[in-house]
Protein backbone atom coordinates (compact mmCIF):
# COMPACT_ATOMS: atom_id res chain seq x y z
CA UNK A 1 0.00 0.00 0.00
CA UNK A 2 1.38 3.32 -0.63
CA UNK A 3 1.89 5.57 2.26
CA UNK A 4 0.78 9.69 1.64
CA UNK A 5 3.53 11.87 2.35
CA UNK A 6 2.78 14.64 4.67
CA UNK A 7 5.22 17.60 6.21
CA UNK A 8 6.56 17.06 9.52
CA UNK A 9 8.64 18.87 11.18
CA UNK A 10 9.66 20.78 7.59
CA UNK A 11 10.49 17.40 5.83
CA UNK A 12 8.34 15.65 3.39
CA UNK A 13 7.70 11.93 5.52
CA UNK A 14 5.35 9.00 5.16
CA UNK A 15 2.52 8.37 6.71
CA UNK A 16 3.56 6.46 9.95
CA UNK A 17 1.71 3.62 11.87
CA UNK A 18 -2.35 4.28 12.55
CA UNK A 19 -2.24 0.51 11.10
CA UNK A 20 -6.25 0.17 12.87
CA UNK A 21 -7.11 3.09 11.35
CA UNK A 22 -6.06 2.43 7.98
CA UNK A 23 -7.74 -1.02 8.47
CA UNK A 24 -10.71 0.40 9.58
CA UNK A 25 -10.67 3.24 6.22
CA UNK A 26 -10.31 0.08 3.96
CA UNK A 27 -13.28 -1.54 5.72
CA UNK A 28 -15.77 1.99 5.10
CA UNK A 29 -14.47 1.62 1.37
CA UNK A 30 -15.84 -1.86 0.90
CA UNK A 31 -19.35 -0.68 2.44
CA UNK A 32 -19.40 2.72 2.16
CA UNK A 33 -20.88 5.07 4.71
CA UNK A 34 -24.59 5.70 5.16
CA UNK A 35 -23.97 8.94 7.33
CA UNK A 36 -21.64 11.58 7.65
CA UNK A 37 -18.80 10.57 9.59
CA UNK A 38 -17.24 13.02 11.73
CA UNK A 39 -14.02 12.44 13.62
CA UNK A 40 -12.94 14.44 16.44
CA UNK A 41 -9.66 14.61 18.07
CA UNK A 42 -7.05 16.77 19.67
CA UNK A 43 -5.89 19.39 17.39
CA UNK A 44 -2.56 17.64 15.96
CA UNK A 45 -3.21 14.88 16.79
CA UNK A 46 -3.76 13.63 12.97
CA UNK A 47 -6.49 13.96 11.37
CA UNK A 48 -5.02 15.46 8.15
CA UNK A 49 -2.55 12.77 7.96
CA UNK A 50 -5.23 10.02 8.07
CA UNK A 51 -7.30 11.84 5.47
CA UNK A 52 -4.40 12.03 3.31
CA UNK A 53 -3.74 8.47 3.48
CA UNK A 54 -7.53 7.56 3.36
CA UNK A 55 -7.68 9.05 0.11
CA UNK A 56 -4.82 7.33 -0.95
CA UNK A 57 -5.76 3.84 -0.37
CA UNK A 58 -9.56 4.86 -1.15
CA UNK A 59 -8.23 6.26 -4.62
CA UNK A 60 -5.88 3.58 -5.73
CA UNK A 61 -6.84 0.42 -3.85
CA UNK A 62 -10.83 0.55 -4.11
CA UNK A 63 -11.25 2.68 -7.36
CA UNK A 64 -12.93 5.73 -5.77
CA UNK A 65 -13.26 9.37 -7.87
CA UNK A 66 -11.61 11.26 -4.07
CA UNK A 67 -12.20 14.98 -3.46
CA UNK A 68 -10.22 16.27 -0.32
CA UNK A 69 -10.99 19.59 0.46
CA UNK A 70 -8.43 21.19 3.37
CA UNK A 71 -9.82 24.63 3.50
CA UNK A 72 -7.59 25.72 6.29
CA UNK A 73 -4.73 25.06 4.55
CA UNK A 74 -2.36 28.44 3.86
CA UNK A 75 -1.71 27.01 0.13
CA UNK A 76 -4.26 27.84 -2.33
CA UNK A 77 -3.08 24.55 -4.01
CA UNK A 78 -3.40 22.42 -0.88
CA UNK A 79 -6.72 23.49 -0.61
CA UNK A 80 -8.71 20.70 -3.12
CA UNK A 81 -7.12 17.45 -4.36
CA UNK A 82 -8.83 15.36 -6.84
CA UNK A 83 -8.79 12.25 -8.67
CA UNK A 84 -6.79 12.95 -12.11
CA UNK A 85 -9.62 11.27 -13.77
CA UNK A 86 -12.48 13.40 -13.05
CA UNK A 87 -10.02 16.97 -13.47
CA UNK A 88 -11.98 17.86 -16.40
CA UNK A 89 -15.20 18.15 -14.01
CA UNK A 90 -13.72 19.73 -11.19
CA UNK A 91 -12.55 22.14 -13.80
CA UNK A 92 -16.01 22.86 -14.83
CA UNK A 93 -17.36 22.77 -11.76
CA UNK A 94 -14.55 25.40 -10.63
CA UNK A 95 -15.82 27.79 -13.16
CA UNK A 96 -19.26 28.03 -12.06
CA UNK A 97 -18.00 29.56 -8.93
CA UNK A 98 -16.79 33.44 -9.64
CA UNK A 99 -13.95 33.21 -6.19
CA UNK A 100 -14.08 29.42 -6.14
CA UNK A 101 -11.84 29.26 -3.61
CA UNK A 102 -13.24 31.13 -0.80
CA UNK A 103 -16.43 28.64 -0.94
CA UNK A 104 -14.11 25.59 -1.64
CA UNK A 105 -16.37 23.43 0.85
CA UNK A 106 -19.32 24.31 -1.41
CA UNK A 107 -17.25 23.56 -4.39
CA UNK A 108 -16.00 19.99 -3.19
CA UNK A 109 -20.00 19.38 -2.69
CA UNK A 110 -20.65 20.11 -6.21
CA UNK A 111 -18.10 18.22 -7.68
CA UNK A 112 -19.25 15.27 -6.08
CA UNK A 113 -22.54 15.90 -7.20
CA UNK A 114 -21.79 16.28 -10.71
CA UNK A 115 -19.28 13.18 -10.64
CA UNK A 116 -22.46 11.19 -9.56
CA UNK A 117 -24.21 12.46 -12.42
CA UNK A 118 -21.17 12.07 -15.13
CA UNK A 119 -19.96 8.85 -14.39
CA UNK A 120 -22.02 5.44 -14.57
CA UNK A 121 -22.37 4.12 -11.02
CA UNK A 122 -19.11 5.68 -9.58
CA UNK A 123 -17.43 5.29 -5.96
CA UNK A 124 -17.08 8.62 -5.01
CA UNK A 125 -15.41 9.94 -2.07
CA UNK A 126 -15.24 13.17 -0.52
CA UNK A 127 -12.77 13.79 2.69
CA UNK A 128 -13.07 17.44 4.34
CA UNK A 129 -10.38 18.15 6.80
CA UNK A 130 -11.72 20.96 9.47
CA UNK A 131 -14.24 22.77 7.84
CA UNK A 132 -16.49 23.63 10.69
CA UNK A 133 -13.69 26.75 11.82
CA UNK A 134 -13.76 27.18 7.78
CA UNK A 135 -17.52 27.61 6.95
CA UNK A 136 -18.55 28.37 10.53
CA UNK A 137 -19.39 27.15 13.74
CA UNK A 138 -23.02 28.32 13.37
CA UNK A 139 -23.01 26.76 9.92
CA UNK A 140 -22.02 23.30 11.18
CA UNK A 141 -25.48 21.42 11.34
CA UNK A 142 -26.35 22.47 7.55
CA UNK A 143 -23.64 21.37 5.74
CA UNK A 144 -23.76 18.17 7.65
CA UNK A 145 -26.78 17.36 6.45
CA UNK A 146 -25.90 19.09 2.64
CA UNK A 147 -23.23 16.53 2.82
CA UNK A 148 -26.17 13.54 4.28
CA UNK A 149 -28.48 14.54 1.33
CA UNK A 150 -25.49 13.72 -1.04
CA UNK A 151 -25.39 10.09 0.43
CA UNK A 152 -29.43 9.59 1.24
CA UNK A 153 -30.68 11.85 -2.26
CA UNK A 154 -27.87 11.51 -5.00
CA UNK A 155 -28.51 13.36 -8.61
CA UNK A 156 -27.69 10.15 -9.74
CA UNK A 157 -27.14 6.34 -8.94
CA UNK A 158 -23.90 5.65 -7.53
CA UNK A 159 -22.26 2.52 -6.10
CA UNK A 160 -20.89 3.69 -3.15
CA UNK A 161 -20.06 6.40 -1.55
CA UNK A 162 -17.38 7.70 1.59
CA UNK A 163 -17.99 10.72 3.45
CA UNK A 164 -15.40 11.83 6.02
CA UNK A 165 -15.11 15.13 7.63
CA UNK A 166 -12.30 16.03 11.04
CA UNK A 167 -12.71 18.50 13.40
CA UNK A 168 -11.02 19.93 15.95
CA UNK A 169 -14.11 22.05 17.49
CA UNK A 170 -15.39 20.14 20.40
CA UNK A 171 -17.99 23.00 20.40
CA UNK A 172 -19.65 21.55 17.47
CA UNK A 173 -19.97 18.00 18.30
CA UNK A 174 -23.35 18.49 20.50
CA UNK A 175 -24.84 20.47 17.62
CA UNK A 176 -23.74 17.76 15.03
CA UNK A 177 -24.70 14.91 17.32
CA UNK A 178 -28.42 16.00 18.58
CA UNK A 179 -29.67 14.89 14.90
CA UNK A 180 -29.12 11.30 13.17
CA UNK A 181 -27.52 12.43 10.10
CA UNK A 182 -23.82 11.96 11.36
CA UNK A 183 -21.69 8.97 12.99
CA UNK A 184 -19.09 10.48 15.52
CA UNK A 185 -16.34 8.72 16.15
CA UNK A 186 -12.73 9.92 18.78
CA UNK A 187 -9.39 9.83 17.45
CA UNK A 188 -6.75 10.08 19.90
CA UNK A 189 -3.11 10.82 19.73
CA UNK A 190 -0.48 8.05 18.52
CA UNK A 191 -0.06 5.55 21.19
CA UNK A 192 3.32 4.65 22.09
CA UNK A 193 4.88 2.18 18.78
CA UNK A 194 4.20 4.76 16.56
CA UNK A 195 4.70 7.71 18.05
CA UNK A 196 8.36 6.15 19.02
CA UNK A 197 8.79 5.94 15.13
CA UNK A 198 8.26 9.43 14.22
CA UNK A 199 10.15 10.90 17.03
CA UNK A 200 13.12 8.74 15.33
CA UNK A 201 12.66 10.92 12.40
CA UNK A 202 13.53 13.50 14.47
CA UNK A 203 17.90 14.40 14.41
CA UNK A 204 20.06 14.29 17.69
CA UNK A 205 20.36 15.57 19.99
CA UNK A 206 16.96 15.31 21.64
CA UNK A 207 15.50 14.73 25.20
CA UNK A 208 14.51 10.93 25.80
CA UNK A 209 11.53 9.65 23.75
CA UNK A 210 10.38 8.95 27.77
CA UNK A 211 10.47 12.38 28.43
CA UNK A 212 8.71 13.56 25.06
CA UNK A 213 6.07 11.63 25.46
CA UNK A 214 5.42 12.67 29.25
CA UNK A 215 4.56 16.21 27.46
CA UNK A 216 3.46 15.48 24.56
CA UNK A 217 0.60 12.37 25.00
CA UNK A 218 1.88 10.83 21.63
CA UNK A 219 0.70 14.19 19.52
CA UNK A 220 2.19 14.79 16.43
CA UNK A 221 1.96 18.68 16.82
CA UNK A 222 3.04 18.58 19.92
CA UNK A 223 6.04 16.70 19.19
CA UNK A 224 6.59 19.10 16.23
CA UNK A 225 6.21 22.38 18.54
CA UNK A 226 8.91 21.15 20.69
CA UNK A 227 11.08 20.15 18.12
CA UNK A 228 11.07 23.57 16.73
CA UNK A 229 11.44 25.73 20.06
CA UNK A 230 15.11 23.68 20.60
CA UNK A 231 12.83 21.06 23.10
CA UNK A 232 11.68 23.70 25.56
CA UNK A 233 8.57 22.83 27.00
CA UNK A 234 8.80 26.34 29.19
CA UNK A 235 8.45 27.68 25.45
CA UNK A 236 5.63 25.83 23.83
CA UNK A 237 3.58 25.98 27.00
CA UNK A 238 3.71 29.60 26.94
CA UNK A 239 2.47 30.01 23.50
CA UNK A 240 -0.23 27.81 24.41
CA UNK A 241 -1.02 30.52 27.53
CA UNK A 242 -1.08 33.52 25.00
CA UNK A 243 -2.46 31.83 21.72
CA UNK A 244 -5.88 30.13 24.22
CA UNK A 245 -6.04 32.88 26.38
CA UNK A 246 -5.07 31.64 29.25
CA UNK A 247 -5.12 34.97 31.12
CA UNK A 248 -5.29 36.26 34.54
CA UNK A 249 -8.58 37.24 34.35
CA UNK A 250 -9.39 33.39 32.91
CA UNK A 251 -7.63 31.54 35.45
CA UNK A 252 -8.23 33.86 38.40
CA UNK A 253 -12.01 33.68 37.73
CA UNK A 254 -12.10 29.70 37.74
CA UNK A 255 -8.85 28.92 39.96
CA UNK A 256 -10.38 26.41 42.28
CA UNK A 257 -11.87 24.49 39.62
CA UNK A 258 -8.58 24.48 37.44
CA UNK A 259 -6.76 23.26 40.29
CA UNK A 260 -8.75 20.14 40.64
CA UNK A 261 -8.74 19.70 37.05
CA UNK A 262 -5.34 20.12 36.24
CA UNK A 263 -4.80 17.06 38.58
CA UNK A 264 -7.62 15.15 37.67
CA UNK A 265 -9.74 15.90 34.67
CA UNK A 266 -12.79 13.98 35.30
CA UNK A 267 -13.71 16.47 38.33
CA UNK A 268 -15.22 18.58 35.54
CA UNK A 269 -17.46 16.09 34.28
CA UNK A 270 -18.55 15.66 37.75
CA UNK A 271 -18.86 19.72 38.48
CA UNK A 272 -22.15 21.44 37.57
CA UNK A 273 -23.39 24.94 38.02
CA UNK A 274 -20.98 27.18 37.88
CA UNK A 275 -18.27 24.44 36.15
CA UNK A 276 -20.44 24.26 33.70
CA UNK A 277 -19.61 27.08 32.17
CA UNK A 278 -15.97 26.53 32.50
CA UNK A 279 -16.25 23.52 30.40
CA UNK A 280 -17.83 25.49 27.56
CA UNK A 281 -14.71 27.78 27.61
CA UNK A 282 -11.89 25.17 28.14
CA UNK A 283 -13.74 23.46 24.88
CA UNK A 284 -13.87 26.42 22.90
CA UNK A 285 -10.04 27.12 23.63
CA UNK A 286 -9.34 23.78 22.65
CA UNK A 287 -7.87 22.93 25.84
CA UNK A 288 -9.69 19.53 26.80
CA UNK A 289 -12.27 16.70 25.20
CA UNK A 290 -15.09 16.38 27.10
CA UNK A 291 -17.07 13.82 27.43
CA UNK A 292 -15.00 10.77 25.80
CA UNK A 293 -16.73 7.86 24.49
CA UNK A 294 -16.47 4.32 26.28
CA UNK A 295 -13.42 2.19 25.34
CA UNK A 296 -14.79 0.32 22.88
CA UNK A 297 -13.74 0.11 19.16
CA UNK A 298 -16.76 1.27 17.84
CA UNK A 299 -16.48 4.61 19.17
CA UNK A 300 -13.09 5.28 17.84
CA UNK A 301 -10.53 5.57 15.03
CA UNK A 302 -7.37 3.77 15.70
CA UNK A 303 -6.22 2.69 19.38
CA UNK A 304 -8.54 2.90 21.72
CA UNK A 305 -6.71 5.18 24.50
CA UNK A 306 -6.35 3.72 28.50
CA UNK A 307 -8.98 4.44 30.56
CA UNK A 308 -7.17 6.46 32.78
CA UNK A 309 -3.95 8.00 32.41
CA UNK A 310 -3.30 10.59 35.41
CA UNK A 311 0.30 11.72 33.96
CA UNK A 312 -0.90 12.26 30.65
CA UNK A 313 -4.56 13.78 31.91
CA UNK A 314 -6.32 11.41 30.42
CA UNK A 315 -9.71 10.52 32.65
CA UNK A 316 -12.39 8.02 32.26
CA UNK A 317 -14.63 11.20 30.84
CA UNK A 318 -12.65 14.73 30.28
CA UNK A 319 -8.68 14.71 29.16
CA UNK A 320 -6.66 17.54 28.55
CA UNK A 321 -5.59 17.64 24.69
CA UNK A 322 -1.95 17.49 25.77
CA UNK A 323 -0.02 16.76 28.86
CA UNK A 324 1.39 20.71 27.51
CA UNK A 325 -2.09 21.77 27.82
CA UNK A 326 -2.65 20.92 31.04
CA UNK A 327 1.13 22.30 31.95
CA UNK A 328 0.47 25.77 30.11
CA UNK A 329 -3.06 25.78 32.88
CA UNK A 330 -0.64 25.04 35.56
CA UNK A 331 1.71 27.31 35.11
CA UNK A 332 -0.88 30.15 34.07
CA UNK A 333 -2.33 29.49 37.75
CA UNK A 334 1.36 30.10 39.70
CA UNK A 335 1.62 32.94 37.43
CA UNK A 336 -1.78 33.80 38.90
CA UNK A 337 -1.46 33.18 42.68
CA UNK A 338 2.12 35.32 42.09
CA UNK A 339 0.86 38.44 41.35
CA UNK A 340 -1.48 37.97 43.54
Amino acid sequence: MRRAKVVFAGRTVEFVDRDRAIRQIEELGEKGTWRVFVVYGPEGCGKTALLRQAAEILEDELGYSVIYVNPLAEKVEELLAFTPSIRDIVKEVLGLFPEPYSRIVDVAVSIASYVVKRLPKPRVAVLMDDIFQAVGLDKAEAYVKTLLNLIEWPPAEYERIVVLVTSSEGVTRTRVGRHRWAELLTMWNMPWEGFGELYNLLPEPKPPLEDVWRLTGGNPKALEELYRENWSADRVANKIILGRGVTYAFVSKWGRYLEEAVEDPDSLWRGAGEAEKLVEELVERNLIVFHLPPREEGYWVDEVPPERDPELGVGRYVAWQTPLHREAVRRALEQAQGSA
